[in-house]
């Protein structure tokens, strides 16, 4: 996703002049620009990579995927990664020392961040400016580890490529989910033929292009949803043709209208 060729259109973000080894959590929290990312890197505990805006970009060592404000990422120490934002977020990550984090997968892992877990993980970026309470901030800590051995790996990541013509195509189509240019029209545009788009897709991917745009569809209407905007709106903004058209590949695909899944995620 940030390969040479693309250095003019991703920025490098540096990371806050003023963290420290966590003790045993440490939460950081800062504004991701559109197209902006940290460099890839790698520490010495374990971290919760997580957004309570925006959506996320994750990559590591042979898998590259799209996280939002519904999942987060477990990065186990020493694990090389880059994490991004095609549009910008708000960045909340979590540095658990090694420790603290018995339990844990030995392997990157995405999870569902459920209500409770988003609140104490607001409340954590609460407590850095009152330290006196140090009991309570244990009792959040405490709270927060608990939840995050229960939490259950889910395959809910949106899919992303590393290739840098196909993560073009993929952020072209993330940034304008209604664009309809078919596979041939794609492969066209990027010089190849239609065949050969088709199978480095599916060799990055592990699906078809046409796959991947409706599972992409789906996500970005979670993402929309969740930031407030009606199921009418959302249903314009990814290019289907009418609202009951929207809620039906929604139902089909979550097994619930958007209303009502929105309402459980609340």
């Amino acid at each position: 996703m940030y390969n040479s060729g693309q250095k003019l259109d991703w920025q490098a973000v540096a990371p806050p002049p003023d963290t420290k080894p966590p003790a045993p959590l440490t939460m950081r929290a800062q504004s991701l620009p559109p197209r902006s990312y940290f460099p890839e890197h790698a520490h010495d505990w374990g971290q919760l990579v997580y957004a309570i805006s925006g959506v996320l970009t994750v990559t590591i060592v042979g898998r590259s995927f799209v996280i939002s404000p519904e999942q987060a990422v477990w990065l186990p120490s020493g694990i090389i990664h880059r994490v991004g934002s095609l549009l910008g977020a708000e960045f909340r990550s979590l540095w658990i020392a090694s420790e603290a984090g018995v339990g844990f997968p030995r392997e990157p892992t995405v999870h569902a961040v459920g209500p409770l877990l988003k609140a104490l993980i607001a409340e954590t970026v609460d407590l850095r400016s009152n330290e006196n309470d140090r009991g309570y901030a244990g009792r959040v800590t405490d709270l927060i580890l608990d939840q995050l051995r229960r939490a259950a790996p889910i395959p809910a990541a949106l899919q992303w490529p590393q290739g840098e013509v196909l993560a073009g195509l993929c952020a072209a189509l993330y940034a304008d989910p209604a664009d309809a240019r078919s596979a041939e029209e794609w492969a066209r545009e990027l010089g190849m033929s239609s065949r050969t788009l088709t199978r480095r897709f599916e060799a990055e991917i592990g699906m078809s292009l046409r796959s991947w745009r409706r599972r992409m569809r789906l996500f970005k209407a979670v993402e929309l949803l969740g930031g407030g905007m009606d199921v009418t709106s959302v249903a314009l903004e990814l290019g289907y043709g009418s609202p009951s058209a929207f809620i039906y590949a929604f139902r089909t695909e979550m097994g619930m209208p958007p209303q009502a899944y929105m309402n459980r995620a609340s």
